[in-house]
Parts: structure tokens; sequence; C-alpha cells
């Protein structure tokens, strides 16, 4: 086993404040998690204020998501060699000052390019924020709790942001969306002064690397986009697919063989680590396209504002909410595949319950219901698989694992966003030829007719993209159930065994 392998059992700096220095670190994961969502909901408002195209719309999502999954490996790694409170400073201010610039900006390219900033800081932000648990909290107890709230923040989070969204672009501006960052961001920023700094790890940035990884997944992503409106037999796609095939291939084998590696290939060595990342992966794959499709059904199909459609999402937040909180407590007593199975199974239940709505559909007797039950199932999963996720990781790599975490739920999340969407318009046009050209013209001229036929066809695109998400948690079970076997904490020792830690089977130093 090699050297870096190793973990250790000497404690963290804990802090004197763990109170305050979870909801610093809740605080931080909430703000950056809530941007993710905060825009979907004022996507509308933005597209006519700016007068965005509806081919470029998409990307004010993606640009945030393919920058955040992108470098959050690097972000991690940072944290490991810099500092971790240092570099979560960083992230946060960074954060900050890209939120500034994206809620002034004049048209939809600075917009963008706002966005891009904003994913740099979460980048370095969300891993450190993560690591800085196992530096501030003991094992066992305190620690779990504390991955228990950082893990329902990511959930609730996601959520809360929509109905934070509606109620700002409605009452204030969709500029707040992005304005909301900063006080929220000085207030984390002044309560870091209650967090203790872990020792730093030896090596170098692998800045090349990080430039190859990110670019592979910017390309990736910017392909699909493009194979969706212009086709797939376009020169100009095969030629992206093509580079980000090489991009990619280069980031893993400088991996593999670097001296100093953004993400050691050690780490996904462990089964049960790698089988919980390709899980989360493919879970942020539904999650973004869920809230991406759901926010237009509402809006498009049944003519909700913005308020009105982030308050219909509280039943999905109850139930990410409820879960997350139980699953916290369960993680001591039962083992990782008995929460994420059942979890991930209701969820693609939930998925295909979507795939029947309609424009007729009533909220309370269908639509409510479907998105409380794969939230219930989603909130079950959340808090063992990000358990999971640094289970056993030596110290020097719970910078690089932490990114990794969140790294799979981005980057599937942009991946299948991309993929998906191109997927609900080519189902939306075979019902009606430019379906969402033919919505707006539809409301523009008040042609009941018309409309009827526009939001008929774009909900056959939304269920359609629904029952692909459902496979999508369908693969998850199936990866869950054949790989991750990890057994539950032993209840031979005195109080709940910290999950992150190697189980008994898998000793922490091998034998000569």
């Amino acid at each position: 086993m090699h050297a870096a392998e190793q973990t250790t059992t000497d404690a963290p700096r804990r802090t004197r404040h763990p109170v305050a220095a979870l909801l610093v670190i809740a605080a931080a994961e909430l703000m950056v998690v809530l941007d993710a969502t905060l825009v979907n909901i004022a996507l509308p408002s933005i597209q006519a204020g700016l007068d965005v195209p509806a081919g470029d719309l998409a990307w004010i999502v993606n640009a945030y998501a393919v920058a955040f999954g992108g470098l959050m490996l690097l972000g991690g790694r940072a944290g490991d060699l810099f500092g971790r409170r240092r570099m979560f400073r960083a992230g946060i201010v960074v954060f900050v000052l890209a939120s500034v610039l994206g809620g002034a900006a004049p048209g939809p390219d600075l917009l963008i390019i706002s966005r891009v900033l904003q994913g740099v800081g979460a980048a370095i932000a969300a891993p450190t924020a993560l690591s800085l648990i196992t530096t501030n909290f003991p094992e066992g107890r305190e620690r779990n709790r504390a991955m228990g709230t950082y893990a329902a923040m990511a959930g609730v989070g996601s959520t809360l942001g929509l109905v934070v969204g509606g109620l700002l672009t409605e009452y204030l501006d969709w500029r707040w969306v992005l304005f909301v960052n900063v006080p929220v961001g000085l207030c984390v920023l002044a309560g870091t002064v209650v967090l203790s700094e872990a020792d730093r790890a030896d090596g170098r940035l692998d800045l090349p690397g990080a430039a190859a990884g990110t670019a592979g997944l910017l390309t990736l992503t910017y392909a699909i986009t493009r194979g969706g409106q212009e086709g797939w037999t376009d020169p100009a796609t095969g030629m992206c697919l093509a580079v980000a095939a090489v991009l990619l291939t280069a980031f893993v084998l400088r991996q593999a063989r670097g001296a100093h590696p953004m993400l050691p290939l050690r780490v996904l060595r462990e089964r049960n680590r790698a089988g919980t990342y390709t899980v989360l992966l493919l879970v942020g794959v539904g999650m973004f396209s869920t809230f991406y499709f759901l926010t237009l059904y509402m809006q498009h199909v049944l003519g909700y504002g913005a308020v009105r459609t982030g308050l219909a999402y509280l039943p999905f937040s109850a139930g990410i909410g409820i879960m997350a909180a139980a699953g916290s407590r369960l993680v001591t007593r039962l083992a990782p595949r008995a929460l994420v199975a059942p979890g991930l199974a209701v969820a693609a239940a939930g998925m295909l319950w979507m795939s029947t709505l309609t424009p007729q559909s009533v909220y309370t007797t269908t639509l409510m219901p479907a998105m409380f039950l794969t939230a219930l199932g989603l909130g079950s999963a959340f808090v063992p698989l990000t358990l999971g996720a640094v289970r056993g990781v030596a110290p020097d790599d719970a910078g690089s694992a932490s990114g990794l975490l969140n790294t799979a739920q981005q980057s599937g999340g942009a991946l299948g966003l991309a993929t998906l969407a191109t997927l609900a318009a080519a189902a939306s046009d075979d019902r009606l030829p430019f379906a969402d050209r033919a919505y707006f013209d539809a409301l523009a001229t008040g042609d009941p007719a018309s409309l009827a036929d526009a939001r008929e066809a774009l909900t056959h695109g939304y269920t359609t993209a629904f029952t692909a998400a459902a496979a999508v948690f369908g693969a998850a079970l199936l990866v869950t159930l054949a790989v991750i076997n990890a057994k539950a904490p032993a209840s031979a020792r005195p109080g709940p065994r910290d999950l992150t830690t190697p189980p008994p089977e898998a000793p922490a130093r091998p034998t000569a």
C-alpha cells in the first residue's frame, strides 16, 4: 500500500467554538449551493431583461456548474497545500466579488463571465468547507452530526434557492439573486475567526492538469449542447467531441503519472469510495434536470409566476430536510447501502410519477406528491453518500477527496442538463417544430389554440426528460447494489463510529 494511503488517528485541532464553526461552514455551503439554483428561477426574467437568445439561456446555469465542477479538485488540493481556512476565505472573497459583477452586468456576455468566476470561488470554498469539518470536529458523534448538517445544507439549499430566487425576482429584481450573496458572504468571512487551521501538506498545484480537466469538461458540455442544436453530424460538433476526448484523456494520464496530481488516483482505488463518486455523479444528473425542467413546466405550462414557482418547491425542500436529518442518525447504525439503495428506488419512482404530467395536471394531486416522494428518496441518500466520499481518506488527500465529491455532482449536473435539454427539445419539436419559439409567439399574439398546442409539445419534452432522469436514478441504484458493500459501524465500540475512518475490515495501517 502506498504510504500516502495510510490514515492517521491523530485528533484534529478541535475548535473552541464548535457550534459557531458549524454555522460558518454550513452557511458557506448553503450560499454556494443556493446560487446553483437561485438563478434557475430568474431565468425568464434574465432572458427578457438582457435579451438572451434561447440557445444561450442554459449557459447561465452551466457556466457556473462547469467552472464549479471542473476546478473543484484544484480548490481542494489548494486547501491541502496552502491552508484550508486561508483558501476557504479566498474562495468566499472571489464568490462575493463575482456576484457583484454579475448583478451589475449590462448584457448576457458579462453575466456568463461572472457566473464562471462565481464557479471559481465556489470551487475553492466548497471542498475546503468540507475538509474543515475533519479539521474542527473530533471523530465520533460530533463529526457525524457536522457531516449530516453539511449534507442537509447541500440538499435543502438546492431547493431553498428556488424559493428565495422567486421572492427576490418578483418583488425586487432578478439582479438581487446575485447581490444577495454579498451580505451572506461578508458574514461568513467574519465568522471564519472561529475555525481552526489544519497542517499543510507537501507538494505543488497541478495547474496544467486543472486546465486540461476543466477545458475538457467545458468542451464536452458545449459539444452536447451544439449537437442538439445543429445535429450530431455537424463537423464542429464532432471536432469538439474529439477535442474533449483528448483533453480528458490527457487529464487522467497526468493524474496517473504526475508527481503532484490534483486527483491522486489512489483515492479511487477503494471500492466503496469509487462507487460513491459514481452514484453522486448520476444523482447530479437527475437533480439538475429536475429543477430545470420543473421550473420551465410550472412557468411555461402551468403559468406560475416566480414566487408561486418557488413556493411550489417547498415540499421538495421539506422532503430533503426530513430525510437528511433522519439519515444523520441512521448512518451510525445502518450500512450505507441500506440507506442509499431504498432512497434511489424511491427517487426513481417519484421521477416516473413526474413523467405522467400533462398541461392539465393539478399541483396538489400530481406535482406536489411526486416532488415530495423524489425528495424523500434523495434525502435518504445524501448523508451516507457524503460520508462515503471521504471515508478512510488519508489526511493529505482530504481536500482532493472533498473536491471530487462536489466535482461529481456539478459535472454530472452540467453534462446531464446539456444531454437532457437536448433530449427534451427533440421530443418537443417532434410534436411541434420549434416548440419554444411557437410558445413565445403564441404568448405575443394571444392565440389560445396555438398556446395550447405549444404547451402540449413542451410538456411532452419535459416528461421525456423526467423519464430519462428516472432511468439515471435507476442506474445509480444498480451501481449502489453492485459496488457499495461497506458494513455498518462496529457496534462493539462505545459510542457511534466516525464513518470517515476505515471500517474494521480495512485497517488504517498496513501490516508488515
